[in-house]
C-alpha cells in the first residue's frame, strides 16, 4: 500500500482512554447491570481484543468507550478529558475527532461512491469538500482501494465494502478506531484479510479495540480483554506492555 495518513502524536506510552470503576446500569426491576466497577486502559499504540460471549458487555463497552453512552458512575476519560464532565456539543466533538468507528454492517451510503462515503467522515471538521476528497482518497489508498474510489458500495464485495469503512474511521486520523465486530458479516479469507488490515495500521501507530466473539481473533491479537457478566475477567497484554488494568 502506498500513502499515509499523518499520524497525531503517536507517542505509545499515554493512555488514550481510562475505564475507573465504571457501572453502567438501565432501569428495570431490578435494574441491569450491564458494566459492574470496570477499570482499564487502553494506551496509544495498541492493538487490543475485547472478546466475551452474548450479554457479556461487550456493546455497553463499545458505547462507554466511544462516547456513545455515558456511564451511571465512575469515570470514562478520553485523552485525559472526562466525558461525564463535557455538554452534549463538547462530547460530539471529542467523539467526532478523537474516535473512528468501525461497524460489522459498515453503513455506507449505496448512492455515494466509496471517495465520499469516506470524505463523509470529516463532514463535522470545518474541512471543504476538495480537501476531505483529498484526504478520503488518501485513506482510501491506504487499505488498498485507491482504484475503486469512484464505485458506490453496489459494484464492492463485502471484504471491500468493510476496507472502505475503515478507510472512513481512520481518515480524521482518530487517536482509536474502535471496530465492532469488523469480520462477522465476512467469509474467512476476507476476514483474515480484514484483519492483516488492522495489523498493517496498527503497525503504521495506529491504535485499534476489535471487539468480538471470536476467540481466534483474541488469540491472534497481542493483548486481549475478556469480558463476562459486565467484568473484566482477563487482560492477556503483550510481553513489552506496562499496566494496562486501573490506572
Amino acid at each position: 500500500m502506498t500513502g499515509h495518513l499523518p499520524l497525531e502524536s503517536v507517542d505509545r506510552g499515554d493512555a488514550v482512554i481510562e475505564l475507573r470503576d465504571v457501572v453502567k446500569e438501565y432501569p428495570g426491576s431490578p435494574p441491569v447491570r450491564a458494566l459492574d466497577g470496570v477499570s482499564m486502559r487502553i494506551d496509544r499504540g495498541q492493538l487490543v481484543a475485547m472478546v466475551g460471549p452474548s450479554g457479556s458487555g461487550k456493546s455497553t463497552m463499545l458505547n462507554v468507550m466511544g462516547a456513545l453512552d455515558r456511564p451511571s458512575s465512575g469515570q470514562v476519560l478520553v485523552e485525559g478529558r472526562d466525558i461525564a464532565t463535557l455538554g452534549d456539543a463538547a462530547l460530539s466533538a471529542v467523539r467526532g475527532r478523537a474516535i473512528g468507528f468501525v461497524f460489522q454492517h459498515f453503513h455506507l451510503i449505496d448512492g455515494q461512491r466509496a471517495l465520499d462515503n469516506v470524505a463523509d467522515g470529516l463532514l463535522y471538521r470545518g474541512i471543504g469538500l476538495a480537501e476531505r476528497r483529498e484526504r478520503a482518497a488518501v485513506a482510501l489508498d491506504q487499505v488498498g482501494l485507491g482504484h475503486r474510489g469512484g464505485h458506490r458500495p453496489g459494484a464492492l464485495s463485502g471484504g471491500e465494502r468493510q476496507r472502505v469503512a475503515i478507510a472512513r474511521a481512520i481518515v480524521g486520523s482518530p487517536s482509536i478506531v474502535l471496530a465492532d465486530e469488523p469480520t462477522g458479516n465476512l467469509d474467512t479469507a476476507t476476514g483474515q484479510a480484514v484483519l492483516a488490515l488492522l495489523e498493517e495500521l496498527n503497525d503504521q501507530g495506529s491504535t485499534i479495540v476489535v471487539i468480538t466473539h471470536d476467540l481466534a481473533i483474541s488469540k491472534r491479537l497481542p493483548r486481549c480483554i475478556s469480558l463476562r457478566d459486565g467484568a473484566i475477567v482477563g487482560d492477556r497484554m503483550p510481553e513489552s506492555a506496562g499496566v494496562g488494568v486501573g490506572s
